[in-house]
């Protein structure tokens, strides 16, 4: 496969900077899909659990007739899926977690409430202690000190409730429930070690959202979404907010393509820039530039190869590359390479899959101690080895569309690594702001 070019990398600098310090990077964003090993039964609904020796656990899952108790390991190393034992039960829609004794606790799925434990050390699977409710389609949240939050779901009594996990003594206990009834949801941990839960639905889709205080094992109400959702992803930023993306709404089309940002000190979301395509049933992943990936799901025709990256710093959206094969349904994971791998889940026109896809951040722009010459010039160290050429656009208004920026020409390279170009107006402008772009 061709090396794909890079996203344009964005210079925000004022005067004064460009004359003193110059330390503004901004690494490219673009990215690719390549096809990895298959998994030996299609499916979706299944977990993915990243393991402390880097391999990844898949489990369970199943198709519209039957569940599987079939578990996978994949080696990042060789891209193979090798079998590891059977779990002790068929499950689908139910969670996976990673325990900070290195085991993996899965519990629930379709009208199950027990539980089990997969130890990496042998690859085998032994039966734990029962939830106190069967659920499914609900969250599991490994909290700060150890233990695992079982919230909402679809239940066959009580859907509002919710329970830990202690994994010192293998029980679970019902905690305070929620004030609302929900599946469908998501939770997320936030640095200050409560939960927020958000959205879903039960007979409609939410805008509600809750904290769970682990210290006082309480539900509290929190600020709402602006719009209803359910099957939305949310993912905590660095600076701990947390970014809800997409989902299934009230309204037609169903299908939302808007975003906001909660705020844990003051409880309140805003909104952030929407993506091009609507989406319910996608997935994000937080990489490691701190910017989200999300991709695929389902759209107004079916089911997506779209792909999108978030920028914290700014707010935006930016294409990335597609999918190999459009998909809701599916997992996503980090891999300590830095790729991401994405397994299973559901085709509108295929069916259930089994294929696996990696996704390759492109090499970034890295920026190296920039500093202004004489005339209007400025010289940096550049790298990037996707070779391509590089052209810089300029303007004093962020809002002016790109196509209107100045092209102020080519990016020469004067000597190895080091990259010249001049702008006669720069010292004209109180502000200036650039772009160099991969042509």
């Amino acid at each position: 496969m061709p090396s794909p070019s890079p996203k344009p990398l964005r210079l925000a600098m004022s005067l004064l900077l460009l004359v003193t310090n110059l330390f503004f990077v901004r690494q490219s964003a673009a990215g690719y899909f390549t096809n990895t090993g298959n998994m030996n039964i299609a499916r979706s609904g299944h977990t993915a659990t990243l393991l402390p020796n880097g391999n990844v656990l898949l489990a369970g899952g199943g198709d519209a007739s039957d569940s599987y108790t079939n578990a996978l390991l994949y080696d990042p190393a060789t891209g193979i899926w090798t079998p590891t034992g059977s779990m002790t039960e068929a499950r689908q829609d139910h969670t996976a977690t990673l325990l900070f004794n290195g085991k993996v606790l899965v519990a629930g799925g379709d009208f199950s409430y027990s539980s089990e434990l997969y130890n990496p050390t042998n690859g085998t699977w032994t039966a734990a202690n029962p939830m106190n409710i069967s659920r499914w389609q609900y969250t599991a949240t490994l909290l700060t000190d150890g233990s695992v939050l079982a919230a909402g779901g679809t239940a066959a009594v009580q859907p509002n409730t919710a329970e830990f996990y202690n994994p010192t003594n293998g029980t679970w206990t019902l905690t305070g429930s929620m004030i609302n009834t929900r599946d469908s949801h998501t939770a997320t941990l936030l640095l200050n070690g409560k939960v927020l839960v958000a959205g879903g639905a039960w007979n409609t889709n939410l805008s509600s959202c809750e904290l769970y205080d682990p210290t006082s094992r309480t539900w509290t109400a929190t600020g709402a979404l602006a719009t209803p959702r359910r099957n939305h992803t949310a993912t905590r930023l660095p600076n701990g907010k947390v970014l809800v993306a997409g989902g299934y709404g009230n309204s037609a089309p169903s299908q939302l393509s808007s975003a906001q940002l909660y705020d844990p000190a003051s409880g309140t979301w805003t909104t952030t820039a929407s993506f091009n395509t609507a989406r319910y049933g996608h997935a994000a992943m937080l990489l490691p530039s701190g910017r989200v990936l999300i991709a695929g799901g389902i759209g107004s025709s079916g089911s997506l190869s779209n792909a999108r990256i978030y920028y914290m710093d700014d707010g935006t959206w930016t294409a990335t590359g597609s999918l190999l094969t459009g998909r809701a349904g599916f997992t996503m994971n980090l891999l300590n390479n830095g790729k991401v791998l994405v397994a299973g889940g559901y085709n509108s026109s295929s069916g259930y899959l089994s294929s696996a896809e990696l996704f390759v951040s492109a090499a970034p722009f890295a920026l190296g101690k920039p500093k202004k010459l004489p005339g209007g010039s400025f010289q940096f160290s550049f790298t990037n080895t996707a070779g391509a050429i590089f052209s810089v656009i300029a303007t004093t208004n962020l809002s002016v569309n790109l196509t209107n920026w100045t092209l102020l020409g080519g990016v020469p390279e004067v000597s190895p690594g080091q990259f010249q170009f001049t702008d006669p107006q720069a010292t004209t402008n109180q502000q200036r702001f650039y772009r160099v772009t991969s042509n």
